[in-house]
């Protein structure tokens, strides 16, 4: 699989900042995890969960919270980014069950398959679609059949009023949480550009044909659409 690097440098700075600067965004979040947390909530005991772009780590705090045994997996190519997510499980008790790996997937050592895995807004940064598909497809390659994937990204289709209109909701929301205006703007372009802004559906068949049943969406927060799939059996 080919990497695919954000035009978004994650330098110490900017890292250290990032949570404070979504700050007002938190319900959004919250939301988001906390149907997470039910989604994955009859997995085993001691399940195995691996997170892709964990960035400073809030889903993986959440739910090793939430489920005491759980083991986790941290993926962040960032290094500021996956220290600030150290830090943070270090300051929560929750490190010891935390493996990190500072590097993209297709470099992550092979291991016992695991139950889950965790994939909030990084995909829509490959650009071409067989290399979001080869993203997707190496997730799968990592889980046990039948373990959950959960994938959160921007997702509308931008040639429609409908995303027009959502897209003037989002970056007033944008502006209405103290985000700078230059950094709303960089947003703005980066959406197509940048970041692969596809139909809902168009991301769906992605997911579907990379080793997943259908996906379900089951939350949608302006641009932002989540869903959960299973692994298809291991051939």
């Amino acid at each position: 699989m080919q990497n695919q690097k954000s035009s978004i440098v994650f330098d110490k700075e900017r890292a250290s900042s990032y949570d404070k600067r979504f700050a007002k965004l938190a319900p959004m979040r919250d939301a988001l995890h906390l149907l997470i947390r039910v989604i994955l909530s009859e997995l085993p005991a001691e399940a195995r969960i691996l997170c892709v772009g964990v960035g400073t780590g809030s889903e993986l705090i959440d739910l090793a919270q939430a489920f005491p045994q759980w083991q986790f997996t941290a993926v962040e190519p960032a290094k500021p980014m996956l220290d600030i997510c150290r830090q943070r499980t270090e300051e929560c008790g929750i490190a010891s069950r935390c493996t990190f790996h500072e590097g993209y997937l297709d470099s992550l050592p092979a291991s016992d398959p695991f139950d889950a895995a965790t994939c909030l807004l990084v995909s829509h940064f490959f650009m071409q679609l067989e290399a979001r598909r080869n993203f997707f497809r190496e997730i799968a390659s990592r889980l046990r059949p039948d373990g959950y994937l959960v994938s959160a990204d921007l997702a509308s289709d931008m040639s429609t009023a409908a995303y027009q209109s959502l897209l003037d909701v989002w970056l007033r929301m944008l502006r209405q949480s103290d985000i700078p205006a230059e950094e709303v703007e960089k947003f703005h372009a980066s959406y197509g550009r940048d970041a692969a802004v596809l139909p809902p559906l168009e991301v769906e068949s992605i997911i579907a044909s990379s080793g997943f049943y259908t996906p379900v969406l089951f939350l949608q927060t302006l641009l932002i659409h989540a869903w959960y799939a299973k692994r298809t059996p291991l051939s």
